[in-house]
């Protein structure tokens, strides 16, 4: 039985359709278990990461499992996964641990790596960069006329499909990669204005991206509820990464053995999220 945490998220989701697709028993653990949907032959459980009493009846028959990282949790899922003899854990962590300067979200994530770590369980580290799907934050202002406003339009980043992430993820699982961890990124380093010219390409509509001033964004971030100093963390590496070609890691083709998806083939998977002229 391998047990799915976030199994309803970007990543996770993709996770169990692939472990459901290569024959894997499947439970995942969910704190709303009536609120979600899941595909059929899934074992689904009640149980939160956060609430270590909920977790041994979760991992109870468990031989391996996939780690969302709730920053908060993670020590009594370590502690409960020891007792119940759990043999590997694959976490989902980020690139960001491997910059020079983490920043707060990249220590949050080495915090959590650290723990499973010295969990003493074996274990596999899958560390993603910027994902695809944090473009769909773009999908209103193409509906609302065509126009992606934002700030270091030249930025480049190497963005990866959460169907590779997912699919390293399972990968890991599947062969006991323990002791290893993965870098992903996607195929191509991709600045936001080349990318919003892919998004206009494959849904068959004319796009631009418009500069603003960096304290118009950071005002909108901080509306949505975003801590200004992410804010701030964020903004900092796209001014960084401004007029520079984005490193490309080619672990994605290694460990599955196939190519990575490029941003278009995302898009054209995704493309009614962007109203594509023939959804």
């Amino acid at each position: 039985m391998i047990l799915v945490t976030g199994g309803a998220g970007n990543i996770g989701a993709n996770v169990v359709r692939q472990l459901l697709d290569a024959g894997q028993k499947v439970r995942v653990m969910t704190r709303d278990r009536g609120g979600r949907s899941f595909p059929d032959g899934v074992e689904v459980m009640a149980g939160d990461l956060t609430r270590p009493e909920t977790l041994p009846a979760a991992l109870s028959g468990v031989e391996r499992a996939f780690l969302f990282p709730v920053f908060t949790g993670v020590g009594g899922f370590l502690d409960t996964a020891r007792r119940t003899g759990l043999r590997h854990v694959v976490l989902l962590s980020s690139s960001a641990v491997t910059f020079p300067t983490p920043g707060l979200i990249g220590e949050q994530h080495l915090r959590v790596e650290h723990a499973v770590a010295a969990s003493g369980l074996p274990w596999t580290f899958v560390r993603p960069d910027a994902f695809m799907t944090n473009d769909l934050a773009w999908a209103p202002q193409i509906a609302g006329g065509g126009v992606v406003r934002g700030v270091y339009g030249g930025a480049a980043t190497a963005p990866v499909d959460p169907r590779d992430i997912a699919a390293v993820a399972v990968r890991a699982l599947l062969d006991r990669r323990a002791g290893e961890a993965y870098v992903l990124t996607g195929p191509q380093s991709l600045t936001q204005i080349e990318r919003v010219r892919i998004i206009a390409a494959t849904i068959g509509r004319p796009l631009r991206f418009e500069e603003v001033p960096r304290e118009q964004v950071k005002e909108q971030l901080l509306r949505h509820g975003m801590p200004a100093p992410v804010v701030d963390e964020l903004l900092d590496i796209l001014a960084a990464r401004d007029g520079r070609t984005a490193e490309i890691s080619p672990a994605v083709e290694q460990v599955t053995g196939r190519p990575a998806f490029t941003y278009a083939q995302w898009v054209a998977h995704r493309a009614a999220a962007f109203g594509s002229a023939a959804a």
